[in-house]
């Protein structure tokens, strides 16, 4: 079975527990809770949609606010890492912090240098984020010129998809957080058909479905 690690704010209710943990400020990792954001779960239920025979496995970053820190990330990785054969194919962080911390940077260069795919958020405005900044590490954004099915490459290693922009839905959660996790999917989906892939295969197989080249020109929406 595929499977897919999904570090945000932990399980929703088509989740189990058991399967989770929940990584703590002072470096701790103790069971998960039920997600409390409703986040974690919006993009979990996105992967399923695009794959829906992944297993989502949960690292919980985040509490009662969208906010975490780059050691809590960094252990999630690591957790995912020592995983060894049964580390999930795709990792998918629909977070970006704004500072280059090392202990995220290494633990991310750790998975890359071992063939693990990373995805993370990407906002499409504003200075660079991470972990999506770092080499290696597949950066996503919502682009209003994708519906579902959809792909664009705005770089060599970002790219634009659905993100439930005004253009596809009615006003709700949306922004480079989906679109990092549709990109996930979309990544999901293409490795249920023809088994693993390291990192710059991954990006390859996304580039080759990319319907759009360059960035969208931004549409004021009120």
């Amino acid at each position: 079975m595929l499977r897919v690690g999904v570090i945000d704010s932990g399980p929703g209710p088509k989740d189990r527990l058991s399967d989770a943990r929940a990584f703590m400020a002072d470096g701790s990792a103790v069971a998960a809770r039920p997600d409390r954001l409703g986040h974690g779960t919006a993009v979990a239920a996105m992967i399923r949609r695009a794959c829906p025979g992944a297993a989502i496995i949960h690292a919980q970053v985040f509490d009662d606010r969208p906010v975490t820190s780059a050691f809590r990330v960094a252990a999630a990785l690591r957790w995912f890492a020592a995983m060894g054969d049964a580390r999930p194919e795709v990792i998918c962080m629909s977070l970006g912090l704004a500072a280059d911390r090392t202990p995220l940077r290494l633990a991310c260069e750790a998975l890359v240098t071992s063939g693990a795919v990373l995805v993370a958020a990407y906002p499409a405005r504003g200075a660079p984020c991470y972990p999506a900044a770092y080499p290696g590490v597949i950066a996503a954004t919502g682009d209003a010129r994708c519906g579902w099915r959809d792909l664009s490459q705005l770089g060599p290693a970002l790219f634009g998809a659905w993100c439930n922009s005004p253009e596809h839905a009615p006003p709700g959660m949306g922004g480079a957080s989906l679109g990092a996790a549709r990109v996930a999917g979309h990544l999901a989906a293409i490795m249920a058909e023809t088994g693993r892939l390291d990192g710059a295969k991954a990006t390859a197989a996304l580039a080759a479905r990319a319907i759009h080249r360059g960035p969208e020109q931004r549409r004021n929406h009120g």
